[in-house]
């Protein structure tokens, strides 16, 4: 999408809540409500749709009726409740509800010539507390807007003030003086509209690249009243035309015969109501393609000797091409490094369980010669045995002459408790 687009897509979402307040800017070229970019094939036919289905542009026979203000208050004390306080509308005197109040409270009696509808509520009480509301309504051109005031009344003349508390205007006054609860609105839809056909105009503008909005051309003009004026070539060709019922419709389309690239270029739709105050403005880029291509035409094949061409059985099937990529060195090199790294756990775990082995059997196979067995006697005496005295009972080899084995360890057995008892009684 193109900047210049982008920029007008910003504008129309900044600019389109403004449209449903209903701008009073009619004198300008109006808020932007719609921008596209459309591109189209040249020699087609192109529709810039421009629409306002919120606006039937009929005229205001019954505008004294159309035209409302009213005040109401809602009150918390002692108990939440809404009252009607006073209406009031061009073609009739204002009504006031409570009888209480009659003379009491009232509105400028030009009020809708100047658009200020202020309440004047003149020897306030106590009960005036509340929060007012100002409401105003056009039906005819669909305008309802509401102005919340809150007034507190005090005894005290220091406590006597006027400030914003963030949504209202807060309105503190002494008990018995007067107040102006002020309710302004000097928009042109609240004048009395005066051959309301003059007051509804369209148009279509047509500015060509490079050229400044201030230049555009106009292309057409079109009124309430039927009335249509034609600006410039374009029109006295017939190349573009817009519906003859518009304003009954609310369809304000501009139609474009035989698109050209002069056709290239930025076209605007304005709407202007302005005893309603209405001022919109859409925005179109056309930009024109090169044309279709037309459909292709097959020319009939030619046979030579007019014999046609010869069929074969045979199916073809499809090629399948295998392509081998070389790996990456860099693959290689990574898996190698893995091979390694597994190898050499593996190595320094076998090196650990071979010492841990060689330790255990050095621990079993160790022996002190100079070590001595002690023998408690009954008396308390201790007696060091040496076991190097044992060895002449054991010092025979084991290859003897002895047919049984079990004999000869139970004679060596019989011969050494001799002597180690002979030993002890000495």
């Amino acid at each position: 999408m193109r900047p210049d687009m982008n920029l007008l897509q910003v504008l129309a979402v900044l600019f389109l809540p403004a449209v449903c307040g209903q701008s009073s800017g009619s004198g300008g070229l109006g808020v932007v409500v719609e921008a596209k970019n459309i591109t189209l094939p040249a020699g087609s036919r192109a529709v810039l749709p421009c629409h306002s289905p919120r606006m039937v542009w009929t005229q205001d026979r019954l505008k004294d009726r159309q035209r409302v203000v009213h005040w109401d208050v809602v009150r918390s004390t002692p108990e939440y409740s809404v009252e009607r306080i006073l209406d009031m509308s061009p073609g009739a005197r204002q009504r006031v509800y409570n009888g209480f109040n009659k003379g009491r409270i009232s509105l400028p009696g030009s009020a809708f010539n100047d658009g200020n509808f202020s309440l004047v509520i003149n020897n306030v009480v106590a009960t005036d507390k509340g929060v007012y509301t100002c409401n105003l309504h056009h039906h005819y051109c669909q305008i309802h807007q509401s102005i919340e005031v809150q007034l507190n009344v005090t005894k005290s003349v220091r406590k006597e003030r006027r400030y914003w508390d963030g949504e209202k205007t807060v309105f503190v006054v002494l008990l018995g003086s007067s107040v102006v609860l002020p309710c302004v609105n000097r928009r042109p839809l609240w004048r009395d509209g005066v051959q309301e056909e003059k007051q509804q105009v369209a148009h279509w503008d047509f500015q060509p690249p490079g050229v400044r909005p201030d230049k555009a051309e106009r292309l057409v003009d079109l009124y309430a009243s039927g009335e249509r004026r034609d600006y410039g070539l374009r029109y006295s060709q017939r190349k573009m035309s817009v519906e003859e019922d518009a304003f009954t419709l609310g369809d304000f389309s501009l139609s474009i015969y035989d698109l050209k690239p002069v056709d290239k270029g930025l076209y605007s739709c304005h709407l202007h109501h302005h005893y309603c105050g209405l001022a919109e403005r859409r925005i179109f880029r056309l930009s024109v393609a090169p044309p279709l291509p037309s459909a292709p035409t097959t020319a009939p094949r030619i046979f030579q000797n007019d014999e046609p061409e010869q069929r074969s059985d045979e199916v073809e099937t499809q090629r399948v091409v295998n392509v081998f990529l070389p790996e990456h060195r860099g693959y290689f090199v990574q898996h190698l490094g893995y091979f390694l790294a597994t190898f050499l756990l593996l190595a320094l775990i076998v090196v650990a369980v071979i010492l841990l082995t060689r330790r255990r059997r050095k621990r079993g196979m160790e022996y002190e010669p100079g070590r001595a067995d002690r023998v408690h006697m009954a008396s308390g005496e201790e007696i060091a045995l040496d076991c190097t005295e044992m060895r002449p009972c054991n010092q025979e080899p084991l290859n003897s002459d002895y047919k049984n084995n079990l004999l000869k360890e139970r004679d060596w057995a019989k011969d050494c408790n001799t002597e180690f008892d002979g030993k002890m009684w000495k």
